[in-house]
C-alpha cells in the first residue's frame, strides 16, 4: 500500500466518522460496555479495511504494538482495569452506531448507507474484501504493517 494511499484511506474514514458525529440521532453512550462483551450481545462489530487501519493507529498511538488477546468474549479493545476502550476516538463505525439498548439502541440503516457506502468504497480501494469480525480484521492490518 502506497503511503498516499494509507493517508487518503485514513482522512476518508475519520471524515466518515466526522459526518456521523453531526447527524441528529439521539445517543446517550452510558460507558456500561455492554456492547463491548460480545458474548452477552452475541453480536461482534465487523471493520472495513479502511477502519482496522484508523483502529490499529489508534492502538499504536497507546504505544501497544500487538492486538491484546480477546478473552472471554470481550472486544480485545477494551482495558479491563478501567473498562474504558484503549482506541475510543478511533472506534469503529459499528461502535459508533451500536446496538446498545441503553444507548439509544442500533441507528436505522438508511440513516447511515450513504456512510456505509463510504466506508466499503474506501475498502474496494484498498483492496480489502469487505468487513471482516474485528479480531480478524486488525490482525490482517497489523501483520501487513510489520510485512511493510
Amino acid at each position: 500500500m502506497q503511503r498516499d494511499q494509507l493517508q487518503f484511506a485514513l482522512a476518508e474514514v475519520r471524515a466518515v466518522y466526522a459526518e456521523l458525529a453531526k447527524r441528529p440521532l439521539e445517543r446517550a453512550c452510558l460507558a456500561r460496555t455492554e456492547c463491548c462483551q460480545f458474548q452477552l450481545t452475541g453480536l461482534t462489530p465487523h471493520l472495513t479495511k479502511g477502519e482496522a487501519l484508523v483502529a490499529v493507529k489508534g492502538l499504536r498511538a497507546t504505544g501497544r504494538k500487538e492486538l491484546p488477546p480477546a478473552e472471554g468474549g470481550i472486544c480485545p479493545l477494551l482495558k479491563r482495569e478501567t473498562g474504558r476502550c484503549l482506541i475510543y476516538a478511533d472506534r469503529p463505525f459499528g461502535c459508533r452506531t451500536h446496538f446498545c439498548a441503553a444507548a439509544g439502541g442500533p441507528y436505522p440503516r438508511k440513516s447511515v448507507l450513504d456512510l456505509i457506502r463510504r466506508l466499503e468504497e474506501v475498502d474496494r480501494q484498498l483492496g480489502g474484501d469487505g468487513p471482516r469480525k474485528i479480531e480478524a480484521a486488525l490482525a490482517t492490518v497489523m501483520r501487513e504493517a510489520r510485512q511493510r
